[in-house]
């Protein structure tokens, strides 16, 4: 898990590492960059399987948040994270006591606990 640095938004809590798609970017290449760029890690396109997405409400003058959750093999061992914040390794029971976002609480619940 990523802590996001405490001067952005939702600064101090815990998320899955990602980001923003960029113009002209399909999901799995604006995963493999992001994952580049924060944890200095390479993912494989061919290991890359998507699992579920959590949505945001329409918000006012804004596009809602849309975050896709993949799991994936790697090549490589995070040793910290590049663009701030912090990383750590938890169990899922751990995970499931972090402070989060409330997207990726409803992806962590489905990743978790799910029957």
């Amino acid at each position: 898990m990523h802590r996001r640095p405490v001067h952005k938004h939702h600064g101090g809590l815990w998320e899955f590492p990602g980001g923003k798609v960029e113009s002209g970017e399909n999901l799995s290449a604006a995963l493999t960059r992001e994952i580049h760029e924060e944890l200095g890690i390479e993912l494989s396109r061919d290991a890359i399987f998507p699992v579920t997405f959590a949505e945001e409400e329409v918000a006012e003058g804004r596009l809602p948040i849309v975050i896709m959750l993949y799991k994936s093999a790697w090549d490589g061992s995070p040793a910290h994270a590049l663009e701030g914040g912090e990383i750590a390794w938890f169990t899922p029971h751990e995970i499931a006591r972090l402070a989060k976002p409330p997207l990726d609480i409803e992806l962590s619940r489905y990743l978790f606990e799910k029957p």
